[in-house]
Order: structure tokens, then C-alpha cells, then sequence
């Protein structure tokens, strides 16, 4: 599979099943997609390989886990200072994503805090950074579409004929 290629309906459904049941066995996928237990296999491993499928751990709700207070902070760093900012968010265990963006800010992060106070204390640390020259932040007050990438993988979808007898003419 190329970087960029677009996955075909028997992966998608495979990434979907595994998604819907992640402690689903290949023998079990097999069946569920009608397909053989060696095209399965195949399937993950090239997805592996490519990077598109990165990992098998578990979902976590950091809510559910005790850390209700979610926010997104932009940052505006030194020039040149990425890697030190890097390396502080990675010292910072409430900062669950961060991202180099264009535009006004320069980073991105997502945090996690058990508390308002907690959520003060994580922004106090980065706002005594050297290398930050300001910080804003936005508390999440809900939800409104969670992570996902199926649809996007399924809007993309590789019509090419189907490998696999049972998805030769299903798409």
C-alpha cells in the first residue's frame, strides 16, 4: 500500500470492525467479514507496515479516568525555540497533544486537568517558560464530534476491483 493510497472497502471495513470490537482475534474478523483468516492477516500487516494502522492499545476516556477539565491552548514561542517547547510540553504530563501550526500561534496543545486548579497550575508552568512569549487558552465545555477518521477514510475509498471474492463486487 502506497503513502497516500486510498484503502478499499475490505479495509475499511476491517479498520471499522476492529474499531467496533478491538479485541476481536483475526479467526473472529474472518468471520465477521467473510473473508479468508490469511487476507485478514495480510491486510493488518500491510496496514502495519505503511503506518495507516498504529497501534492495537486501548481507548482511553480521560474524563472517566478522573481528568474532567479539558482545554486548547495556543502558544507563541521564541523564534527558533521549538524543540525547547517540545521538550517542556513532553515534561508536562497534563499535555496530551501538541502541534506546530501556522498562523497567529505556534503551537497547538491539547490538556487534561482533574481540576480548574490543576488546569491553573499546568498553564501557570508553561507562562514561566522562557521560551513562551504568550499563552491563550479555551476550556471544552463539550463534545460535539469526537476523534475519528473512518468517514474520512470512507469518503476516499479505492474503487478498484476487490481482491477477495466476497468484495469483488461490493463496492
Amino acid at each position: 500500500m502506497a503513502e497516500g493510497q486510498p484503502l478499499d472497502s475490505l479495509d475499511i471495513d476491517l479498520l471499522r470492525s476492529l474499531r467496533d470490537n478491538p479485541r476481536a482475534g483475526v479467526l473472529e474478523l474472518s468471520r465477521t467479514l467473510g473473508v479468508a483468516r490469511g487476507t485478514v492477516q495480510a491486510r493488518l500487516d500491510r496496514m502495519e507496515r505503511s503506518g495507516v494502522l498504529v497501534g492495537f492499545g486501548p481507548e482511553l476516556d480521560v474524563v472517566a479516568a478522573g481528568f474532567p477539565v479539558q482545554a486548547f491552548v495556543t502558544l507563541e514561542i521564541a523564534q527558533g525555540a521549538l524543540d525547547d517547547v517540545a521538550a517542556e510540553l513532553a515534561a508536562l504530563p497534563t499535555v496530551l497533544e501538541a502541534y506546530a501550526t501556522t498562523g497567529a500561534s505556534d503551537v497547538l496543545c491539547k490538556l487534561a486537568a482533574s481540576s480548574h486548579e490543576d488546569l491553573q497550575e499546568t498553564l501557570l508552568a508553561l507562562n514561566r517558560s522562557p521560551t513562551v512569549a504568550r499563552s491563550t487558552s479555551v476550556i471544552v465545555l463539550s463534545v460535539v464530534v469526537a476523534p475519528r477518521v473512518l468517514p474520512l477514510l470512507h469518503s476516499r475509498r479505492h474503487r478498484a476491483p476487490g481482491r477477495s471474492p466476497a468484495y469483488r463486487d461490493s463496492q
